[in-house]
């Protein structure tokens, strides 16, 4: 695989990847964090096109490795593209959704790059996305604002970075699939509908996440689903025209507290979406030259060293405290 060329890292958050969506001109879906894998939790998302799963990454467990029985042999119906050049994993394993669910309105772009590529074996599929103009424009829109350049290349092993990975779980023509850019194929989990598909991955999720020490939990996993403002407004609808055919007035009732509720959460999306802005715009926002004017005003009142001396002392004391937090556990041990 190639290095990062011209692909930032961007940030696994639901804000970002659902504004990333849009970018590309679709319509009706959004990015929720999913934080529990129970049947309650899973089956008020829904309806769920694919689920993006955030790993610590490890040498040697690609799906294909983890799944050696798994059949890895592409199938016509299945999208699936290799990676190719670091840090597009994160937009790679969003496509792998996109232009594998016939019901999301891709717009003329995704759906005219889908139909270019194809006919494209996977690694070339892979190519395809990274030398595309538009989708690494729209993934390199979300890098964080970084004024200094940090020369890297000589850095040990034990000064690297963790590096982490996604991977797709999306139902396609009736098998349940893990796609996984760095497998050497589209990983067929076995048969699934659209109703059982997520009880499904369930298991395979909770397998993998077995596989790391219990110290570990750094794990992300999002959903992308129907936009849920659209979702409330058909049940409004569909209130509204139960509303015109009852004459019973107990059910009337309930039926103006559920339009009722589902009008409170059309609001608490709008609310949520207006904060996803506001996060994406304070992301890309370089703010040195704001730091650099608040410590040269503090330099021209003479306040600046003694705020220095003061970071200085609780920076100390947190090192201390946490040094003799550390210590206790140790002794319990």
């Amino acid at each position: 695989m190639s290095d990062t060329g011209q692909w930032c890292l961007i940030e696994s958050d639901p804000g970002v990847f659902t504004e990333l969506i849009g970018a590309f001109n679709v319509r009706g879906t959004q990015v929720e964090e999913v934080w529990s894998l129970d049947e309650q939790t899973l089956e008020d998302l829904k309806p769920v096109y694919g689920l993006i799963f955030l790993f610590k990454w490890q040498g040697g467990n690609d799906s294909s490795r983890l799944h050696p029985e798994a059949d890895l042999s592409v199938d016509e119906n299945v999208y699936f593209a290799k990676q190719v050049i670091n840090n597009a994993c994160a937009t790679q394993a969003i496509l792998s959704i996109l232009l594998n669910c016939p019901m999301i309105d891709l717009g003329a772009d995704l759906e005219n790059f889908k139909d270019f590529t194809r006919l494209f074996d996977p690694y070339n599929k892979g190519l395809a996305i990274t030398n595309s103009e538009l989708i690494r424009g729209v993934h390199n829109s979300f890098a964080r604002s970084d004024p200094f350049f940090l020369d890297q290349t000589d850095q040990s092993s034990s000064e690297k970075e963790d590096i982490f990975h996604f991977i797709s779980y999306v139902p396609v023509q009736g098998a349940l699939y893990e796609l996984d850019g760095l497998s050497n194929g589209p990983v067929n989990l076995g048969p699934c509908t659209e109703d059982d598909w997520l009880e499904k991955v369930r298991p395979v999720i909770q397998e993998r996440m077995s596989r790391y020490t219990s110290a570990e939990i750094r794990f992300n996993l999002l959903a992308l689903i129907k936009n849920r403002e659209d979702v409330y407004q058909a049940r409004i609808g569909e209130i509204e025209g139960r509303m015109l055919r009852s004459n019973n007035s107990g059910e009337l009732m309930q039926l103006r507290e559920g339009m009722e509720q589902l009008l409170q959460r059309i609001e608490l999306e709008k609310v949520k979406f207006k904060r996803y802005e506001r996060e994406n715009s304070l992301r890309k926002h370089n703010f040195v030259q704001f730091i650099y004017n608040i410590l040269r005003i503090l330099a021209e009142r003479g306040e600046l060293q003694a705020r220095i001396e003061y970071a200085r002392k609780e920076m100390s004391k947190r090192i201390k405290d946490r040094a003799e937090k550390k210590k206790g556990e140790g002794s319990k041990n």
